[in-house]
């Protein structure tokens, strides 16, 4: 999956110490545990063969892991003549990790073991203004409950949020929804947990996920266009996530658009630009206009942006499938979806037209700068469009601009962000058990 710049990574490089026998020893172990570390069961034979050192080194690694506590023998393999072979694995009690993804008016977490199980999941609805710590760990203790895991044996902490991370603090400094989170959070959460944590961008953790287990899984070069309530980039170059030197790298509701107002209020997206053109209250619009929502309470009209009620903050998208809009009319994501199902009815092409018409804008402005080669459409939008949408699109991109990247849908339609920081919380904790052995 694609790498995070700026995190706490602290199982990297080898030790620096010469060659010593107890060097050598904590590199096999290391060698050993980061080959079951993902809940692979292995043979002695298996493992000499992968590592390159003989059984009887194997033997010794095992027996040094099994006393620290971080494999066991689960179960045999039949070899055919002669006994059958035991098999290791890694404790997957070894180390816990929670994720959280905080919306205005909802928070998900999920708490996973370190082969990346989830062991429990909950849900919560807030009001979007309660006490970041508190909200925080009123959940955490919610989900460990669920889950029969102490909060103490939690290893790592990977929270998303919309809006802008600033990567020299880690602190949010920008969440339109999400005003009590600013700067001191971090420290206050990680003061509260008595561990550390991460706070990552929504869309830049649903990179991760499509990188890791979606559609973007094997490219190194891709960006994920998020279309949802808020309008949001997310963009991962040689593998590595691309944050910007002030965090706002991705932050494209803000990008002027031609036919768009350009917005003097850096603090409201909704007011002009992509957000403005392409948000979920204008894909409501004009759906409404092609007959796929209700008039009244659909949100402004053909082609206007959305109402001062209704603004999202940077990237902050409920996520697919999340039902109703704003004004209790079917979302942006439900109107997509019938018109795809009407698909060829005139209207439907229509809608669907216009829809990629303006999603290509501001894919276009991204490829002519960057040309990703890959570009994913998630959020609730990208994900109701589906292939239609998406050839849609490249067709547009290609006629407005010399770029011609492979345009496709989300590949992970459910929980994108928080599975986003599952994984980068898991990867946390597995470099942390391996950097330990070896320590």
């Amino acid at each position: 999956m694609a790498t995070q710049t700026g995190t706490n990574r602290t199982g990297g490089g080898a030790p620096s110490r010469p060659g010593t026998p107890s060097l050598l020893r904590e590199l096999n172990d290391r060698a050993a545990l980061e080959l079951l570390i993902d809940g692979r069961s292995l043979t002695r034979a298996q493992l000499s063969e992968l590592t390159g050192v003989s059984k009887v080194t194997v033997a010794q690694m095992l027996a040094r892991l099994e006393e620290r506590g971080l494999v066991a023998a689960v179960g045999s393999q039949n070899g055919g003549r002669g006994p059958n072979a035991t098999l290791y694995s890694v404790v997957p009690s070894s180390a816990y990790v929670a994720a959280l993804y905080v919306e205005h008016g909802l928070v998900s977490t999920a708490v996973a073991d370190v082969t990346g199980r989830v062991i429990a999941e909950a849900r919560e609805d807030t009001n979007g203004e309660g006490d970041p710590v508190e909200l925080v760990r009123s959940a955490v203790d919610r989900a460990c409950h669920r889950a029969g895991v102490s909060v103490s044996m939690l290893s790592a902490f990977v929270i998303g949020s919309p809006g802008i991370v600033d990567p020299a603090t880690g602190d949010p400094k920008l969440s339109y929804n999400l005003p009590a989170w600013h700067e001191g959070v971090l420290a206050g959460l990680r003061g509260a947990l008595h561990k550390n944590v991460l706070i990552e961008n929504d869309v830049n953790l649903a990179a991760m996920a499509e990188h890791a287990i979606g559609a973007a899984a094997g490219a190194d070069d891709f960006v994920l266009l998020w279309i949802g309530v808020g309008v949001g980039l997310a963009t991962v170059l040689g593998g590595r996530l691309h944050r910007g030197a002030s965090g706002a790298a991705g932050e494209i509701g803000w990008l002027p658009m031609p036919g768009a107002p350009v917005t003097s209020d850096v603090g409201y997206p909704a007011g002009g630009g992509l957000q403005w053109l392409a948000g979920a209250e204008a894909v409501r619009a004009i759906a409404a206009e092609h007959g796929f929502a209700p008039g009244p309470g659909s949100g402004p009209g053909p082609g206007s942006g959305p109402g001062p009620e209704s603004a999202p903050g940077p990237g902050g998208d409920p996520g697919p499938g999340s039902g109703p809009g704003l004004s209790g009319a079917p979302s942006a994501g439900d109107a997509v979806r019938a018109a795809v199902a009407a698909v060829p009815a005139e209207r439907a092409e229509r809608f669907l037209d216009e829809l990629a018409r303006r999603v290509a804008l501001g894919a276009a402005a991204v490829c002519t700068v960057i040309d990703p080669g890959l570009v994913v459409l998630g959020g609730e939008v990208g994900l109701a469009g589906g292939t239609a949408l998406a050839e849609r699109v490249a067709a547009e991109v290609a006629r407005i601009c010399p770029v011609r990247p492979r345009v496709v849908p989300t590949a992970v339609a459910t929980e994108p962000v928080l599975r986003g920081a599952l994984l980068t919380a898991v990867n946390q904790a597995r470099a942390d058990l391996l950097a330990s052995v070896a320590g």
